[in-house]
């Protein structure tokens, strides 16, 4: 339970339900003031912080559109004003939508690098300037990048792209002490996966991993937990792909 005044601060970044709940969470559990990020899903967000509180932890709901830049730097400057420095940045909020890419529209292409790209670009520059040395980026990829299924194209082009940002940026804050890595989910039980799929492809992607099951949003917040913790110091630039063994 997180009473200290001083504690560590996290952003979680589209933490309103879903793994980026799970990994709210779990960061508070580890003793982390948390800022819950959301775009739309105000309800979830207060809950989640009535419940973060409840236990102890310092916790605060900050709206923000992660694809605004001037949306993200107010975000950083409430959690600052709130909570304090920033000493973990989750960047989880993301959208998926999986369609042939013959078939998609504009708009979805505009609206998934938007948030999947430009979210986690415009993020990682604020970090850049405001974050406390000594400080962990985690950003999420996806397994979906290694297995290549049709319809996915979109989606996969932006987490190939947020994997090129996590190589290149550990290298870019070289003396500050600040590990940038990312994780990349395998099938995980939260709306984003299920909606849209029937009965059967869910089983389909269930026995997939040798583990035969869906991943669950708690395990990614514990990959996340280690990756924002002391035992991950010298884990730097990676992508930990937590999926069961499915690829």
């Amino acid at each position: 339970m997180n009473t200290i005044k001083n504690a560590q601060v996290a952003i979680v970044t589209g933490a309103s339900r879903g793994i980026g709940a799970a990994v709210a969470q779990r960061l508070a559990k580890d003793g982390f003031a948390v800022a819950v990020n959301y775009a739309s899903s105000s309800t979830e967000a207060d809950a989640l912080v009535a419940e973060l509180t409840a236990a102890g932890t310092r916790a605060i709901a900050v709206k923000a559109d992660v694809a605004n830049a001037d949306d993200v730097r107010r975000m950083f400057e409430t959690t600052e004003q709130q909570l304090g420095k920033v000493d973990v940045l989750v960047n989880n909020a993301g959208v998926l939508k999986t369609l042939p890419l013959a078939d998609t529209s504009d708009a979805l292409y505009d609206q998934t690098f938007d948030i999947n790209v430009r979210g986690t670009f415009n993020t990682l520059r604020e970090a850049a300037a405001r974050m406390n040395d000594g400080g962990r980026i985690v950003n999420f990829s996806s397994t979906t990048l290694a297995l290549n299924m049709p319809g996915y194209a979109i989606y996969n082009g932006t987490k190939a792209a947020v994997e090129a940002f996590t190589h290149v940026f550990a290298k870019e804050l070289r003396g500050r002490n600040i590990t940038v890595n990312a994780v990349a989910p395998g099938p995980i039980a939260t709306s984003l996966f299920l909606d849209g799929k029937t009965d059967e492809q869910i089983q389909t992607f269930a026995k997939m991993p040798p583990l035969q099951r869906l991943g669950q949003p708690d395990d990614i917040a514990s990959v996340v937990s280690f990756l924002a913790g002391p035992d991950a110091g010298w884990v730097n630039g990676q992508i930990l792909r937590a999926n069961g063994g499915v690829a």
